[in-house]
């Protein structure tokens, strides 16, 4: 049995070397790195100490050898991974300016990462589960999966398992306008069942229809199954509020930014896990933000010193690089 389980993307980022070297233009990458928002939250858990297992699907080529073989590595169950013959992992070319932003060219529309199949949820190792987490980028993707994955939500809903949701919207998977209507068709779904939500503020603003951040958390709690706001509030940090009241405002650890890709999906895997250890809320919020922290200080969406033992060494100030 794994606590937590995801369903959603895996696939491997190829990124500039430089800031401000477009992708218009010919210039040099690095990688293939393991990446897909869903894979470094899980690879997160995995490291933080606690079983857990993905669905998704690779190509059986190269980059999906590099995800899975680093997925194996930290610990995570890929038993539910679709290897498919005749298709090719998904990609995403990555592009930083300097001041942290990134833009992004995905390849993943026909791909392995969106055709994963709802498993059988009463499996053993799925049916106990804690918690299954979605990324709105894999609902968004490709429609089809979208329903999958919803699906998938409210079968293990039925069985007791909770559901963790972080937006992650992308402007790119949102062009098309009847796409476009679906999609939240699709998320305003996952919302329905959702107990522990992570917004940005504009995502928490879009998604309610309210720009008062306040009164636009407060409609969220309008949702009998939310138990926990986790707003993301970028260089801010984060402000955690729960159903009975408590309002917990947490800040960023101080390192040197080296990569700001999958830091969020970095803290909200940390903070799940500190949930599951019965953490008060105060701790679950400075074990998420240490372990963002200790992603951002390494290059790749997945590659910082995550661990139970350099996330104290983060929350003490002891941390060493």
């Amino acid at each position: 049995m794994a606590e937590i389980w995801t369903m959603g993307e895996a696939l491997v980022e190829v990124m500039r070397t430089e800031v401000n070297k477009p992708l218009n233009e010919t210039a040099l990458f690095r990688g293939p790195f393991p990446s897909g928002s869903s894979s470094i939250m899980i690879s997160t858990v995995a490291r933080m100490g606690h079983s857990c297992g993905i669905i998704s699907g690779v190509g059986k080529d190269g980059f999906g050898e590099c995800l899975l073989d680093r997925l194996n590595k930290d610990g995570v169950d890929t038993s539910k991974v679709l290897v498919d013959p005749d298709g090719s992992t998904a990609c995403a070319f990555v592009s930083y300016d300097d001041e942290g932003e990134r833009k992004f060219i995905f390849h993943w529309d026909d791909t392995p990462a969106t055709k994963a199949k709802m498993p059988d949820v009463t499996e053993p190792s799925l049916k106990d589960a804690k918690f299954l987490h979605i990324m709105g980028c894999a609902l968004t993707a490709r429609l089809s999966y979208g329903w999958e994955i919803v699906n998938t939500a409210r079968a293990m809903k039925e069985q007791g398992t909770k559901i963790s949701f972080d937006p992650n919207v992308r402007v790119e998977h949102l062009t098309n306008s009847n796409k476009s209507k679906e999609s939240f068709e699709i998320i305003n779904a996952v919302l329905e069942m959702t107990n522990v939500f992570a917004p940005g503020i504009d995502e928490l603003k879009l998604l309610t229809g309210t720009e008062d951040v306040e009164e636009a958390v407060k409609k969220c709690f309008e949702n009998s199954n939310l138990e926990i706001l986790f707003l993301k509030r970028g260089s801010d940090g984060s402000r955690i509020y729960t159903r009975d009241g408590q309002v917990i405002e947490q800040g960023l650890y101080k390192v040197e930014a080296v990569d700001p890709t999958g830091a969020g999906d970095t803290s909200i895997g940390a903070f799940l896990c500190a949930l599951l250890e019965e953490k008060d809320m105060k701790e679950c919020a400075e074990i998420a933000a240490a372990a963002g922290a200790l992603n951002v200080a390494a290059f790749g969406p997945m590659e910082g010193k995550i661990s139970p033992e350099n996330v104290q060494a983060m929350r003490n100030g002891t941390f060493k690089a």
